[in-house]
């Protein structure tokens, strides 16, 4: 008997191909509200398969007692209850450390377009305002100090960069790591730093970390990169900031609201830069994460050896020998 599986968005075209090649499954997508209400009401799912904008919550993995499998492609799983997955022996598989090369030359893409400021450079050739350039203010990142908040695989990769740049790197993160990079408080990372780039889970502990009394602690001139999660920063402490003088500059690829309103002040702001949440969308890496996923997921419900590192919640479910 063939098992089902739920998509609720699209995934890459390899990705795709592999599914429907599959004999033993059924695919049913649930892309739109209409249709998703029909395939749960109509079907068993065995397995749900999103990306980052498709919620499965806890209401929903209540409602599916077939459900062995819940997976993103990608890496966070802010999308999904991975309590209630994990009560219910249900695993949670992603894609662990798949976009880590394409977020840290994210980042540092931010952070040289914001320092040297070149966005405005481009535009003044494009808008036929080539006398401007003597008006051109920008920096290099030669000399500057970076601080990384969260040492993990992105922030080790950016790290990299910025040296290889000639940048001196800091970090604060929750633990010490063996890295060639001096350890140093929250507070110090702040005060000293020229630049920041966030590379944090998003937790309870890390919610507004950047909040109104980090950001009174960091020199006028800093520059703010994020690339990890939108609300590790007040958004709105950050606005007046901004607004305020009180910081060089911001650019992310996340924001605490997304999309943003159309009026939102932090959007108007010269000496910011926000990309629509792409760092991980380039063709490599989102045909990697896809395929990966797919090919876990086929593999847990034929109750064959996935990935060793897919299955998030595997502590939980280590009795499952799978």
């Amino acid at each position: 008997m063939p098992k089902n599986i739920l998509l609720l968005e699209t995934i890459a075209d390899e990705a795709m191909e592999l599914l429907e090649s599959a004999e033993d499954m059924n695919i049913l997508t649930g892309f739109d509200a209409a249709s998703l209400e029909r395939h749960l009401s109509e079907s068993e799912i065995h397995a749900i398969i999103t990306r980052g904008k498709g919620q499965v919550r806890s209401s929903l993995i209540a409602s599916l007692p077939k459900l062995e499998v819940i997976s993103r492609c990608g890496v966070g799983l802010d999308n999904i209850d991975v309590s209630a997955a994990t009560e219910r022996d249900i695993k949670v598989v992603n894609a662990p450390n798949s976009n880590a090369n394409t977020i840290a030359e994210h980042t540092i893409s931010l952070l040289l377009v914001l320092q040297r400021n070149l966005y405005n450079a481009i535009t003044m050739v494009k808008e036929d305002r080539w006398q401007d350039r003597g008006g051109y203010v920008g920096d290099e990142l030669h000399g500057k100090t970076l601080g990384i908040l969260g040492m993990g695989n992105i922030g080790k990769k950016v790290a990299k960069i910025a040296d290889a740049l000639g940048m001196e790197v800091i970090y604060w993160s929750s633990k010490q790591e063996e890295v060639p990079y001096p350890y140093r408080d929250l507070d110090e990372v702040l005060k000293t730093s020229d630049c920041i780039s966030l590379h944090l889970p998003l937790t309870k502990e890390t919610e507004n970390l950047i909040d109104a009394q980090a950001l009174s602690k960091m020199k006028p001139s800093a520059l703010i990169i994020n690339t990890a999660r939108g609300k590790i920063i007040d958004q709105t402490a950050l606005t007046e900031a901004l607004y305020a003088n009180r910081l060089g500059g911001f650019a992310a690829d996340v924001l605490s609201e997304e999309p943003p309103k159309t009026n939102d002040p932090l959007l108007k702001l010269p000496n910011t830069y926000i990309t629509a949440h792409v760092g991980s969308l380039t063709k490599t890496t989102y045909d990697f994460m896809c395929l990966f996923t797919v090919q876990n997921t086929l593999a847990i419900l034929r109750d064959e050896m996935p990935a060793n590192n897919c299955i998030y919640n595997l502590k939980e479910l280590k009795d499952s020998n799978r």
